[in-house]
């Protein structure tokens, strides 16, 4: 029978076998991991002490994405989005339709396997080798789309974290909870997807955080759901929150602002990432020419 030690605050299994013993890293100082990694690394040691090991260590895509659920840490809606990309691929049901969600369910299937060989779980994966980009999303709001929203999107509160949203090109997730001392006279201090980042307030931007008591304290749910009811309620198609981010970008591009300054107002970690986004959007404004 395999028993557990700890060596230096790590987890360890052990077995013996005909005389043999053998030992492995459970590659974890928490001891509720180490005892559901234990019938894994103990049916791997006993093929190792039977010389069964020969043959590459294999183990079912329905186990291996139990463990990886159960292991390892993330939001709640990432991790509901792996676990439905799982349970579909286990089923062996087709890829969404969609180019966006089909390269999700790719990134979350080859991200399962590629954990299971770093942590020595498998030593065979069976990968996904297609598209993990998707298609670049490049939905924009019209002068008429944002002035419909921001005049009547309900109630009042959420409107103007609407308009707050746009007049920053702030993520829905810098802004949903803002503490009022990270609230600054020229800028507020916040923890977003590229980490801690300072983001510009403008004399509209200021005018909403004047009149906001208390600062917004919204879920990301409440956020996506309540924006694509109002936007359905006022007739706008397509219309997706993350949409007042990159129109923000746009318009300031379209104004004459460097690409450079747009890129350090949207926390980009480099301009080729805001080339990569705005380009696109870009070519059908350039101006007629002849050859």
């Amino acid at each position: 029978m395999a028993s557990l030690y700890k060596n230096n605050g790590t987890w360890y299994i052990s077995l013996g076998y005909n005389g043999k013993r053998k030992s492995k890293s459970l590659k974890t100082k928490d001891y509720h991991i180490a005892l559901k990694l234990k019938p894994y690394a103990e049916s791997v040691l006993i093929s190792e002490l039977t010389n069964l090991n020969n043959q590459s260590r294999e183990l079912p895509f329905e186990k291996l994405s139990d463990m990886y659920l159960k292991q390892v840490s993330r939001s709640l809606n990432t991790h509901k989005i792996y676990e439905n990309a799982f349970k579909k691929h286990i089923a062996r049901k087709p890829l969404p339709s969609n180019p966006n969600s089909r390269s999700m369910h790719i990134r979350a299937i080859n991200a399962c396997w590629n954990w299971g060989l770093k942590k020595g779980i498998i030593t065979k994966a069976y990968k996904l080798d297609m598209d993990t980009r998707g298609e670049a999303r490049q939905r924009t709001y019209t002068k008429s789309e944002l002035k419909l929203m921001f005049e009547n999107i309900e109630p009042h509160t959420f409107s103007l974290f609407v308009r707050f949203a746009y007049y920053t090109g702030a993520r829905s997730g810098e802004i949903r909870s803002i503490s009022p001392d990270n609230v600054q006279n020229d800028y507020i201090v916040v923890r977003g997807k590229t980490g801690r980042r300072m983001i510009k307030l403008n004399s509209q931007a200021k005018d909403i955080i004047k009149v906001v008591n208390p600062l917004w304290d919204y879920n990301k749910d409440y956020v996506s759901h309540r924006f694509k009811k109002e936007v359905r309620r006022l007739g706008i198609k397509n219309a997706r929150f993350h949409d007042l981010r990159r129109t923000f970008g746009l318009n300031l591009i379209k104004q004459g602002m460097s690409i450079y300054k747009v890129s350090k107002l949207l926390g980009h970690r480099s301009i080729k990432t805001t080339e990569q986004h705005y380009a696109p959007l870009m070519t059908v404004d350039i101006e007629d020419f002849r050859l």
